[in-house]
């Protein structure tokens, strides 16, 4: 009687989809038992918009946006909705991604499996995207029923959303591959706050001269107010166009550096 045994070898390679699939999977059952940081991460936005949004909006005139006269609150309210993503993202991108690659060593683990670097960056950056674009979404869900969105474009607000957080899911990944301890975590807060409060969200970009202006206007966050902005207002120009291009190329070279530092740091 002979018995037939297999080997490593005879098991199929994984597909990117299904290794996507099987990290998106992992993170969902882990932050399933925490879901209150979901809810925290969309009742912030939420509170900015009723402070400042509506109870800031019942001093300050109506906003011209593209030619259009508008409440201060809906000129706010988009720029939470890209904040939303924003946070949601680099928060999952940066604290997270840090304590599984420096203390966890969970993507060591994974790379025991047939799982790839590749595999791990898009599976993580993927993760990030969909905590930003879930904080997102409730938020478009809540500025609807406020009456804050007036125009069909807004159905294209949370792909936009989605958008920012990939680009800033990768970009806050691949600068995580560079920490060396938490301290290290102070100078994303230095930049986390002035990109919140100074890329037109809760102010025209008009209220700054010259070489500030401009580069705000170069700032990502910025990019994706404008997007979102233009979106939910019905008031599309260029720069919606602009916005994306700079967010795809911002994601993709992001996605590109954690590909290499994960190569550096895990298999060398």
């Amino acid at each position: 009687m002979s018995i037939t045994t297999g080997s490593f070898s005879d098991v199929s390679p994984l597909t990117s989809l299904q290794a996507l699939r099987l990290l998106v999977l992992r993170n969902y059952i882990v932050y399933r038992a925490a879901w209150k940081l979901f809810l925290t991460g969309f009742l912030e936005p939420v509170f900015y918009l009723l402070s400042i949004g509506i109870g800031v909006g019942q001093l300050i005139d109506t906003f011209e946006f593209n030619g259009q006269a508008i409440p201060y609150a809906e000129f706010v309210a988009p720029g939470m909705l890209a904040a939303s993503a924003f946070n949601g993202a680099l928060l999952d991108s940066t604290y997270n991604v840090f304590f599984k690659l420096k203390y966890d060593k969970l993507y060591d683990q994974m790379l025991a499996t047939p799982l790839t670097t590749s595999d791990i960056a898009r599976g993580e950056i993927v993760w990030g995207q969909l905590r930003g674009g879930s904080y997102s979404a409730a938020f478009l869900v809540v500025m609807a029923a406020m009456g804050l969105i007036h125009s069909w474009w807004a159905l294209l607000a949370l792909p936009a959303a989605l958008l920012i957080g990939f680009a800033f899911s990768s970009v806050c990944m691949a600068l995580t591959t560079f920490m060396k301890s938490w301290q290290d975590f102070d100078k994303i807060t230095l930049v986390q706050l002035p990109l919140f409060l100074f890329s037109a969200t809760f102010f025209p970009v008009t209220a700054f001269d010259g070489w500030v202006r401009w580069v705000v206007e170069c700032t990502p966050l910025y990019r994706g107010v404008v997007l979102c902005r233009e979106l939910t207002t019905g008031a599309l120009s260029w720069g919606s166009a602009v916005s994306v291009v700079y967010l795809v190329v911002m994601g993709l070279v992001g996605l590109a550096v954690v590909r290499r530092r994960l190569d550096k740091l895990l298999l060398t």
